[in-house]
């Protein structure tokens, strides 16, 4: 990742940058819990709005092997990732370990380029070997699908950076109209997304037996419906 946090210092990183500490700035903000935990880009706090007692930046306040996170399962209230899973050898891994060690409820919030846009264009273009055009551009559909296998329900989503992913500031600014231009025109074109998604565990339902099936003389039966009998009142 530390290629991808340098070229977050370029004119066209910030510009992405920007909007990504927006967003999670007013996401991480509304979830209520106890432990926090940011997976990926350790020199950018974007769990810095969370009002949770404890929060790590894995790679920073603690090393961690993303594909086994040393943490109790069920233990973790907030879980962000931030361009991670496209650039692992095993994202489906790194989503499973984030899967057990989040609690029933408990939430994610990811981002990721999307390979349908100008961004991906380019990636496709460009065949470069440094971040992030080297990254493997997961489609958003399919993200849809990873999550919703390991029991994720899919809550809020947004799409963002429809200007070309120019180098230049200049050329940056001269297309930032396309910026409210795409969430209205071509909102599944955006060059990067954003999802929260809810663990969600069933419940288990007890199913009674049906007393009245059972045959009247099982011992069994008798036994419980005497139990059960109301007991007789005297008569004054």
């Amino acid at each position: 990742m530390t290629g991808l946090e340098e070229w977050l210092e370029t004119p066209v990183g910030r510009y992405l940058l920007e909007r990504e500490y927006a967003w999670f700035d007013q996401s991480v903000g509304d979830v209520f819990g106890y432990h926090a935990l940011q997976l990926g880009l350790p020199s950018m706090d974007l769990l810095r709005t969370s009002r949770m007692q404890l929060r790590l930046k894995c790679g920073a306040d603690v090393k961690v092997d993303y594909l086994n996170l040393p943490f109790d399962t069920g233990s973790i209230d907030l879980a962000v990732l931030p361009h991670l899973l496209e650039f692992s050898c095993n994202p489906h891994q790194i989503l499973r370990e984030v899967e057990r060690v989040m609690r029933p409820e408990g939430r994610i919030m990811l981002s990721g380029f999307n390979p349908f846009s100008l961004w991906g264009i380019r990636r496709l273009a460009t065949q470069s070997v440094s971040p992030p055009w080297c990254g493997n551009f997961i489609a958003l559909s399919r993200l849809k699908d990873w999550l919703a296998l390991l029991g994720f329900e899919v809550a809020a989503g947004k799409l963002c950076c429809y200007v070309p992913p120019f180098d230049q500031e200049k050329w940056l600014c001269r297309f930032k109209f396309m910026e409210k231009a795409g969430d209205r025109w071509w909102p599944i074109s955006g060059g990067v997304y954003f999802l929260v998604a809810i663990k969600r565990v069933r419940g288990v339902r007890l199913i009674m037996p049906n007393w009245n099936g059972l045959a009247a003389n099982n011992p069994l039966t008798q036994a419980v419906r005497k139990y059960n009998k109301p007991p007789c009142r005297k008569a004054k």
